[in-house]
């Protein structure tokens, strides 16, 4: 099966609204040219959310949030519901980062609860996943990995979770400058696809995209892309300065094409 491919960059805590509103409109002539069936995602902070949607309007460049709360409203004090999103025009959201689960708290629970809300409302989640460099090293991706899609994806039928992308983020590459080889993140990928299909059946598992979530940058994300299982990347600092982002789509693209 031909999946789509995603490129999203994660901006997390930085670019004010002028400053997201200028890398947009320089990203939108970067990247006309590349080849339709990349979709492009700029994911800003909550504050710039409304500049980077009136600057992509009319753009192949799609808009997402870095978080979403599960309640429709109440007391929810710095959180923001997914109906809140749909209706300021975002389309994606990421949900569970690592550093989500790292410094607020998150669960396998709370990601479950914000994916449900996300889909409800309409929106295209793009859930983590990954382990921790101690995981690795003790022999435990797998484990973690099973558990994390096991708990953040539980209940969902197999028509909802075709409408979800995993992004497989090993935390002990992620602004560290390590990146896992081609081989070695292909390895994890065909384990998480094969995971969904034991929980969601072969036919849903060959289509969820699921993207690389570790250091991808211009110079490897050709390769890193070209194999099997890789759909794309959730990109961090890569992401930040159009000239960096439309490469790195432009040699993912390579690398999707040539498969």
């Amino acid at each position: 099966m031909s999946r789509r491919l995603v490129v999203a960059g994660n901006w997390k805590m930085n670019k004010t609204a002028a400053e997201g509103k200028a890398l947009v409109e320089e990203l939108k002539t970067r990247v006309a040219a590349v080849a339709p069936e990349v979709e492009i995602v700029v994911c800003p902070p909550f504050t710039t959310l409304g500049a980077v949607v009136e600057a992509a309007a009319g753009s192949r460049i799609r808009v997402g949030a870095q978080n979403v709360h599960w309640a429709p409203n109440g007391a929810f004090t710095g959180e923001i519901s997914a109906e809140m999103l749909k209706t300021s025009g975002v389309e994606y959201v990421i949900i569970g980062h690592s550093e989500r689960r790292q410094y607020f708290g998150e669960t396998n629970a709370t990601v479950n609860q914000r994916l449900k809300a996300a889909l409800a409302a309409g929106l295209k989640p793009i859930v983590c996943i990954g382990e921790s460099l101690e995981e690795r090293e003790g022999g435990r991706t797998e484990a973690v990995l099973a558990a994390q899609l096991e708990g953040g994806l539980a209940d969902l039928t197999p028509e909802m979770m075709q409408q979800v992308v995993l992004a497989y983020e090993p935390v002990w590459a992620i602004g560290t400058g390590r990146t896992a080889t081609p081989e070695m993140a292909e390895a994890t990928h065909a384990f998480i696809r094969g995971t969904l299909e034991r929980l969601f059946g072969a036919a849903v598992a060959a289509g969820v995209v699921v993207q690389y979530g570790g250091s991808m940058k211009p110079g490897n994300a050709r390769e890193l892309v070209a194999q099997a299982d890789i759909d794309g990347g959730l990109i961090g600092g890569a992401a930040l300065k159009a000239d960096s982002f439309a490469e790195l789509i432009e040699q993912a693209a390579l690398g999707h094409c040539g498969k």
